[in-house]
């Protein structure tokens, strides 16, 4: 997935945005059709079917006939993923809702599946919107399978594509190390690192509170509610960056040097029913750096293990030394034995006192150095 930012003018802005609400349209009105349909006869409808309603709804809709016809088509694949997934989920045994309708302004992605756009130069162009500007600030490799223009809360503009890449990376020959993440530190490695958990969110929760503040005070529907919703919108994506931007360095020094990554399976969506814990495990975000560090490392040629982590704090093999870092000898020990390698760097003598390092040496260092 690559994502690029996109600078839409006055007008093309205008045209994107009633894309959007006649996309929305459809969707609700198929939507509808789909849940009655299912309540008269028990099945759910097929792509193909919704494909047919939605040509009668295009009949005599002009409005429609300005949207690409596979971005229309794209709505029935929505539909239809929403019910398997929410089917799914209760065969699983976990909670899930139906689909819902959309209100205004609450449809905000549009997706071409085939075709209906290229990349000409630093341009984007769509089919019946035009040439937009794109910041390509990487090369867009492999065969495109789909283009999806998606506004968010600030009111920016992006375009991901979905692009299918062979790899062939060769099998990393490296050392192994042991992960722990915990609140304390974001994370513990059997190297003796110990780095400074970010906090991100706790950092900026006075200025969230501010903006939430100001926004309560305005009055609905006025344009100056909607100023500062853009504002209390602008507070968060700033967080959600900030954290993406250490997720994706730290998880890249770990790919690019290690052939082994042991980590603990940890149950996350269990973990955040602690309610005293609930909002800084979320705001670590453990979740997401294990998926970084699993895609990253099979790119590389490597391989994240995940083990029980059943009392790997509780263990003491090598006397007393900090919990963290004792946990992390553990989980690799762990991950070893499982794969059935020597237990190389847990025979050495450990190291009593672990290095820290901070947050901002990770960001400002990037992927290059080893820290």
């Amino acid at each position: 997935m690559l994502k690029f930012r996109l600078y839409p003018n006055a007008e093309q802005r205008q045209i994107l945005e009633r894309a959007l609400e006649d996309c929305r349209y459809i969707y609700n009105e198929l939507l509808a059709i789909h849940k009655i349909t299912y309540k008269e006869t028990g099945k759910t409808m097929s792509q193909y079917d919704m494909n047919l309603k939605l040509k009668r709804l295009k009949c005599g809709n002009l409005a429609l006939s300005q949207v690409h016809s596979q971005v229309l088509q794209n709505i029935s694949k929505r539909i239809r993923d929403a019910y398997h997934n929410f089917f799914t989920r209760r065969k699983l045994g976990l909670n899930a809702g139906l689909p819902r309708f959309k209100k205004y302004g609450r449809y905000k992605s549009i997706t071409y599946p085939q075709s209906g756009f290229r990349v000409e130069g630093k341009k984007l162009w769509l089919s019946k919107i035009g040439y937009i500007i794109i910041e390509l600030h990487r090369l867009i490799r492999g065969a495109v399978k789909t283009l999806t223009v998606k506004r968010i809360s600030s009111g920016k503009w992006f375009a991901t594509f979905s692009c299918k890449i062979l790899l062939k990376p060769e099998e990393k020959i490296g050392s192994a190390v042991g992960i722990d993440v915990g609140l304390r530190h974001f994370l513990t490695d059997t190297d003796g690192r110990q780095i400074e958990n970010p906090n991100f969110y706790q950092k900026a929760l006075n200025r969230i509170r501010i903006e939430n503040k100001k926004l309560s005070k305005k009055k609905r529907g006025s344009k100056n509610r909607m100023k500062q919703r853009v504002r209390l919108a602008k507070a968060y994506e700033k967080i959600t960056n900030q954290r993406d931007d250490f997720l994706h360095k730290l998880s890249k020094i770990y790919t690019q040097h290690y052939g082994l990554i042991v980590v603990e399976d940890l149950k996350i969506t269990n973990m955040v029913k602690n309610h005293n814990l609930a909002r800084k495990i979320l705001d670590a975000s453990w979740g997401r750096f294990l998926q970084m560090l699993s895609y990253k490392a099979e790119g590389a040629g490597g391989m994240v293990l995940k083990v029980n982590p059943r009392n790997t704090s509780r263990i003491y093999k090598h006397g007393k030394l900090d919990r963290d870092y004792n946990a992390s000898l553990n989980i690799l020990e762990r991950g070893l034995t499982g794969q059935g390698l020597p237990l190389g760097p847990v025979d050495i003598e450990p190291l009593r006192e672990p290095k820290q390092v901070s947050a901002s040496s990770v960001v400002e260092a990037g992927s290059h150095p080893y820290l």
